[in-house]
């Protein structure tokens, strides 16, 4: 009952968090000069097409870009709470639309690039730590020390480079041409599997190899800990006392991190999906932004700093189910 109240009592503040990032979402947004409309006629002036003045200040007029701050705030989190997150002028789309055509595919990167970057980076970690200076270690070392040093996008281009050498074969996108716009089915799934492969292996590859020198670290210190000796000296076996005592413990910074891999699912990555071509919302994002579509670009921040503080609830349930010294306030 206790874990319940706090997450009742955690839920309602992140209603008022929620309202006040949203005015600072907004805020954002609206700090460049000028709008999409005005960046858009620059544009056509720029390359010598006619701009229809007219036109421009009726749709400037019809999204309530000529208003005050406050007035347009008021119309697009209005429209926010009954699930209108308002047009996209660049892609000619609500922005629901875009979102939805997207987030699925989003998701399903992000849960396969964190599922492979745990199952790597567990196993890893403790051994590393376990079997500490042995040959394993070190390899998991120099291992971790690459995978940090190596940016992704770089990682990116040498998977193109290597599969299209020796293979002939681009790695690019998530389906083939015949797949692109086809209903899901079996042979579209063994298709999405073919390709996902390689920008799930460079996401995960910095992770698991940040994981695993945290993990390493934290299980070092906790080894030494009497409690330890304790329970080696009672007779348990080995590898059931790692498991039970101190692995559980040194997961604790883990697991505090998982508040920020919700928000992952649209701004991780954002080079990598450039350079792989991934229909996710990580391009679009930087598109947004890049382009002031206001509408996109304040719903996908918002939808970032709602899934940061689902996230950090989600983490802090879990710390306090896995470590009986924690407890709610």
């Amino acid at each position: 009952m206790a874990l319940l109240r706090y997450a009742v009592r955690r839920l309602l503040f992140m209603i008022a968090t929620i309202l006040a990032l949203s005015i600072v979402c907004f805020g954002i947004i609206q700090l460049p000069p000028g709008d999409f409309l005005t960046a858009k006629m620059a544009e056509m002036a720029a390359t010598g097409d006619a701009v229809n003045v007219d036109a421009v200040e009726r749709l400037r007029a019809q999204y309530g870009l000529d208003r005050p701050f406050i007035v347009q705030y008021w119309l697009w989190v209005s429209g926010v709470v009954v699930g209108d997150f308002g047009f996209s002028f660049e892609l000619t789309k609500t922005v629901r639309e875009v979102i939805g055509d997207r987030l699925g595919i989003s998701l399903a990167v992000e849960f396969l690039a964190i599922v492979v970057l745990w199952a790597i980076a567990l196993p890893v970690g403790i051994y590393s730590a376990v079997r500490q200076y042995s040959i394993g270690d070190v390899a998991a070392t120099i291992f971790g020390f690459i995978g940090l040093a190596i940016p992704n996008f770089l990682l990116a281009l040498l998977l193109m480079y290597i599969s299209f050498v020796a293979f002939g074969a681009t790695i690019t996108g998530l389906f083939s041409d015949e797949y692109m716009n086809a209903r899901w089915s079996f042979g579209r799934l063994v298709d999405f599997f073919s390709h996902v492969w390689a920008p799930v292996l460079v996401i995960a590859t910095a992770g698991s190899a940040q994981v695993i020198r945290i993990l390493r670290a934290n299980l070092l210190d906790e080894l030494s800990r009497p409690y330890v000796d304790t329970a080696r000296a009672k007779g348990m076996a080995e590898w059931r006392l790692i498991m039970r005592y101190p692995v559980r413990v040194a997961m604790n910074p883990l697991v505090s991190t998982i508040g920020w891999l919700l928000p992952t699912i649209i701004s991780s990555s954002i080079v990598t999906g450039i350079v792989l071509n991934l229909p996710t919302l990580s391009p679009i994002l930087l598109r947004s932004l890049l382009s002031q579509d206001m509408h996109l670009a304040g719903a996908l921040i918002l939808l970032m700093g709602v899934l940061t503080l689902l996230g950090t609830l989600l983490s802090d349930l879990l710390l306090a189910w896995i470590d009986p010294r924690i407890r709610m306030a």
